[in-house]
């Protein structure tokens, strides 16, 4: 199921927290503010469980026995999980912060946290998450779509897009600009593109493999 419609399943908070009436305050706090929450005691059991694809936050201990909420960070990072994280300790440091905030973390909040500061970072962080996922799936429909290409229409693609007028574009491919023109076309329908600033937003979307093939 498609996690980017909220309305059709609520934000998952994922709390990460060793301290039995912390992660039991936390959920509370959450459900309270129809956000659902699920509970982990350790990075390692974290790491073990495959979590749900639904448009989240995480609100993480920065200190655990074993792995460290960084520790976790850095393991979600090199699988590609880029779900936001709020981090929440009572031993944070000036180095701590920067390393987690270089990393991409929403908020670093000290313990005893404040309800509203850990729900105005969550929100914060449920709004890059959703956006990052449609984001991602907009991706996705134009690589799928570029799919259906030939190969002469994926170099005009990329001539069209880096600026190229039809004149330039049939004497760099060799070919008349009335087949230019033909290959643009089909190009704008098959992409589904309604004017040149959307081919080219989408052009630059596009992951860099995808568009380095554009030039063969």
């Amino acid at each position: 199921m498609n996690m980017l419609d909220t309305s059709i399943e609520r934000p998952l908070v994922v709390i990460v927290d060793d301290d039995d009436d912390v992660r039991n305050a936390l959920r509370e706090l959450f459900l309270s503010v129809d956000l659902d929450a699920t509970c982990f005691t350790s990075t390692q059991e974290l790491l073990e469980t495959e979590l749900p694809e639904r448009v989240g936050c995480m609100v993480v201990d920065i200190r655990m026995p074993g792995s460290s909420g960084l520790d976790l960070q850095n393991h979600l990072m090199l699988r590609g999980d880029t779900r936001p994280i709020v981090f929440l300790t009572g031993h944070g440091d000036i180095p701590m912060t920067v390393q987690a905030m270089k990393a991409g973390a929403i908020d670093f909040l000290t313990k005893p946290v404040r309800d509203q500061a850990l729900l105005d970072a969550v929100t914060l962080g449920i709004e890059r998450d959703a956006a990052q996922r449609n984001s991602s799936q907009i991706t996705k429909e134009y690589a799928e779509r570029l799919g259906t290409l030939t190969p002469r229409e994926r170099q005009v693609l990329k001539e069209v897009a880096n600026g190229r007028i039809n004149k330039q574009i049939a004497f760099d491919l060799g070919i008349s600009e009335v087949t230019v023109k033909l290959h643009r076309s089909n190009v704008m329908r098959k992409m589904q593109f309604a004017s040149l600033g959307e081919l080219i937003r989408a052009w630059e979307a596009l992951p860099i493999n995808l568009r380095v093939q554009g030039r063969t």
